[in-house]
């Protein structure tokens, strides 16, 4: 495919015109921007990571630009990302053929259902889905109750465990497919309009046309460093718009605002350091070494621990303005503690760093030698 090049410059224009007016709107009604987020494909916002000349930390710069105005809308550009890097990293050409590069510019919108399959492969939960072999591919059946960036016609990425072969698959499911339902079910206190839905699969016929890998796991070791680096975009912008919130509420309150123990240029320091240990990860995201991933955790970590000082910080210093039910720094403080519960949250990483010291696998080993089951 022909690789759309990243214009910087398009993705703020659109933020700045587009985004910042709906901010309240996909906060506080769930307001779902799909016209805005195919907008963002012209822009090569989904497309920097992937094709001949993958540029990962591109694809996060853009996000954090994104997430510095509005996180809901920068978590749904992390799902387009990440259904992109598992159509690239398969070995399934036909697949990368047809669907990669209308996901690349944003024709079509997709998902990624991986939350359950990373908690189950840490021993956190079971695999929700499970699939029987039939002739030209599986039936699946089961039930994820939260995959975000989806709609009628979006597709996402999903595992499903194989129990007559012991093994598991990794395949892209369409929710305009028989015999898979998409509803919203639940409500939350913040990223709304994200499209995040309940997936109900019931006996669907994926056909091998749309399997990303059979088994999975080899594939998976493959993906999970940049998986993990494309969520730093939403960090690394969510921090410099809590810094930026911190900047506003000194032009009228920093002769009371220096009273506090954090300040913004305290910020600035721990952003700018963020941003070169995540720009030397995303160099190699095809390494899954030991010590590679323990930075890569660990770098993930830190941002999610910064990111909630930042809001925190933020919120004091606009004080009553940041209070307000419109107020910028309480909606920032509340979008924060998604970087903390996404997965990897911070317990996941926190888990996956004290196996690693424990001399177990890493993450990106995806404890090979143990196949999770399905619930």
């Amino acid at each position: 495919m022909t690789q759309l090049p990243l214009d910087l410059h398009a993705v703020r224009t659109l933020v700045h015109t587009d985004l910042n007016p709906l901010v309240n709107r996909i906060d506080r009604d769930g307001f779902y921007p799909t016209d805005l987020l195919r907008q963002f494909g012209d822009t090569g916002l989904y497309a920097a990571h992937i094709g001949p000349t993958p540029d990962l930390n591109a694809a996060i710069t853009g996000m954090a630009e994104v997430a510095q105005s509005c996180l809901s809308t920068a978590f749904a550009v992390w799902c387009q990302d990440a259904c992109g890097w598992y159509l690239t990293n398969s070995d399934n050409t036909a697949l990368k053929q047809t669907l990669l590069p209308d996901i690349a510019a944003g024709r079509i919108l997709g998902g990624t259902g991986l939350s359950n399959p990373m908690k189950a492969f840490a021993g956190i939960e079971s695999i929700r889905l499970s699939g029987e072999r039939v002739e030209g591919g599986y039936l699946v059946t089961g039930v994820l109750p939260w995959v975000s960036n989806l709609a009628p016609g979006h597709v996402f990425g999903a595992i499903f465990h194989v129990p007559a072969q012991n093994r598991n698959v990794m395949a892209i499911l369409r929710c305009n497919q028989e015999d898979i339902k998409i509803e919203q079910r639940t409500h939350f206190c913040a990223l709304e309009g994200t499209g995040t839905v309940v997936v109900m699969v019931k006996r669907a016929f994926i056909p091998d046309s749309d399997i990303l890998a059979d088994p999975a796991e080899p594939y998976l070791i493959k993906i999970t460093p940049g998986f993990i680096l494309l969520q730093a975009g939403m960090a690394l912008g969510l921090l410099r718009g809590a810094i930026q919130a911190m900047e506003t509420a000194d032009v009228t309150h920093g002769h009371i605002n220096t009273y506090l123990d954090e300040r913004p240029e305290q910020f600035r320091d721990v952003l700018a350091t963020l941003e070169k240990g995540v720009a030397d990860l995303a160099a190699t995201p095809e390494r899954n070494d030991r010590d590679y991933m323990k930075s890569l955790l660990q770098a993930r970590l830190a941002a999610a621990e910064w990111v909630l000082k930042a809001v925190n910080s933020a919120m004091l210093h606009a004080g009553t303005k940041g209070y307000l039910a419109d107020g910028e720094a309480q909606r920032r403080l509340r979008e924060a503690y998604f970087i903390a519960i996404v997965t990897p949250s911070i317990k996941h990483l926190r888990k996956e760093l004290h196996d690693l010291e424990q001399g177990r696998g890493t993450m990106a080993q995806w404890r090979e030698t143990s196949r999770p089951q399905a619930a």
